[in-house]
């Protein structure tokens, strides 16, 4: 069942690519249509499946002579980030209901643009061959190029080109990666249990671990590779802001988890020495998820354009992901694939309210022009919407960032206890950078407003649409229903992490 969100993506793109440029409304429509139709699936394949384990979905001989198949198959974690997918393209098709209504927007081709790159998710988070897996990787690559350099804002050819570039690297260290395995195992397979259970020598493992899980990291934003990050947020149009942070930087992070770590997992062990203080790749790509969580709310901190604020804040967002899959726990595995459901429903929230809700009538992004324009009374909805869905995003009990979070915190300290500290103070900055933004955009002091400002009318401006509500709506009720009863995943993620190779688990030791 869970093959149909792939299929229907694609037949939904192709459709909506012979559509008349003139049907800007009917695009909408049947972009929408598309979208929920995903989502409904993958609703009733999470739910069939329920807490069982690896559900087969397809398995056709697809390159026989390279013994190379088209194998889709979901556990716990696939099944939870293609509900994570689906419910982040109903978001973005609903935040991009204005589409259409400018001449020149091209409605059709940034929907058809749009449900490709979600088919190529979708495929990735289902993909058993590895080499399928890699194809379905590509193929998300070249739609949100054209996302942002079409679509987009501000420096989009930039953003656009860059993101693309550090892509298409890592995609190649990636692709090295899986060339050597596929070799090294004889050249008869690509699937990725089969591949798993092969001893690769040690050797092997401790260059192929950091080149894959680099290659992977670099897409999930990891610093000191996290450039692109900010700047293709910033760069893109609302619909492509959240799908980046909701779905595309967690592809990099399942490919840390799904394939370095699961192909190479001795990559992981001790080196046999120690450069200062370091003694393995474990520790190496921990110390820079640690510092990618203080940086990334540090800068963010600093920043004046609304938007980058969030941008930066998903690099630190990202670092605890990555810590928690470092850290080999059961407890810390869990809350990293937690934090990448509630992480992509989140900011897909966040940049909703700065790019389409306050922008679009603003047309300001720079908190000191926005803290003149009384905004608290002016748009109290999109006030109110970042004060909930900022606190939800730096962990406040009842939405699903505080489970996820604690769960993180909670390994890195059994795993890296002076890491889990710097992780916290990460999280301080970021409640410091939360409320520096709501105070800036939303609730400024009236004594900064210059006299005849504050005597002038409050603005007024186009009021929020339904599809805005809807979109809110959906995002916000799940990480609720989540942060309230975060079982509902976490029964499905457990058993899914603990299937994972022994020698993962036990960080390569035995």
């Amino acid at each position: 069942m869970l093959a149909l969100t792939i299929y229907l993506s694609f037949a939904g793109a192709l459709v909506l690519a012979l559509f008349p440029r003139a049907w800007h409304r009917a695009a909408r429509v049947f972009a929408l249509a598309v979208a929920l139709s995903g989502l409904t699936i993958a609703v009733a394949g999470f739910v069939e499946a329920g807490t069982q384990g690896t559900v087969s979905v397809a398995d056709v001989a697809w390159i026989p002579a390279m013994g190379i198949h088209y194998t889709l198959a979901a556990d716990g974690i696939s099944r939870v980030l293609v509900l994570l997918t689906g419910l982040a393209a109903v978001a973005g098709i609903l935040f991009s209901w204005n589409i259409g209504d400018k001449d020149g927007d091209r409605a059709n081709e940034f929907f058809a643009f749009f449900l490709a790159l979600i088919g190529g998710v979708y495929g990735v988070f289902l993909s058993v061959d590895l080499f399928l897996l890699f194809v379905f990787y590509e193929i998300a690559i070249v739609p949100k190029y054209f996302l942002i350099a079409i679509w987009g804002s501000t420096r989009r050819e930039y953003g656009a080109m860059k993101l693309a570039l550090y892509s298409f690297a890592g995609s190649a260290m990636v692709l090295i990666g899986l060339l050597a395995a596929y070799a090294a195992a004889g050249s008869h397979t690509m699937n990725l249990h089969e591949l798993a259970q092969y001893p690769f020598p040690v050797s092997f493992q401790m260059w192929a671990f950091p080149l894959v899980f680099t290659g992977f990291a670099i897409l999930a934003g990891m610093w000191p590779f996290h450039t692109w990050a900010p700047t293709g947020h910033v760069a893109a149009p609302t619909a492509a802001s959240m799908l980046l942070a909701g779905v595309v930087m967690k592809l990099g992070a399942y490919g840390c988890l799904r394939v370095a770590m699961t192909l190479f997992p001795h990559g992981l062990d001790p080196w046999g020495f120690s450069f200062l203080g370091i003694g393995s790749w474990r520790t190496v790509f921990a110390l820079f998820a640690a510092i990618g969580i203080v940086y990334g709310a540090a800068v963010a901190l600093v920043q004046n354009d609304f938007k980058f604020v969030i941008g930066y804040s998903s690099v630190s967002h990202m670092g605890l992901v990555l810590l928690g899959l470092l850290t080999l726990t059961q407890i810390g595995l869990d809350g990293a694939v937690l934090q990448m459901f509630s992480h992509g429903i989140l900011a897909g929230l966040l940049f909703a309210t700065v790019g389409r809700i306050v922008y679009e009538r603003t047309h300001t992004r720079d908190l000191g022009a926005l803290s003149k324009l009384q905004l608290g009374k002016a748009m109290p909805f999109a006030a109110w919407l970042f004060v909930i869905a900022g606190m939800a995003s730096m962990g406040l009990p009842g939405f699903s960032g505080f489970v996820a979070e604690v769960q993180v915190l909670i390994g890195a300290w059994q795993a890296f206890p002076w890491f889990a500290i710097v992780a916290g103070i990460g999280i301080v900055v970021g409640v410091a950078y939360t409320w520096r933004a709501m105070q800036g955009a939303f609730f400024s002091d009236a004594s900064a407003v210059t006299a005849d400002a504050a005597a002038a009318p409050v603005p007024e401006y186009e009021p929020v649409t339904w599809a805005e509500k809807a979109g809110v709506l959906l995002l916000a009720a799940t990480s609720l229903l989540i942060g309230l009863y975060p079982r509902l995943l976490l029964d499905v993620i457990s058993p899914a992490v603990q299937a994972l190779p022994h020698a993962l688990l036990t960080g390569g030791r035995p």
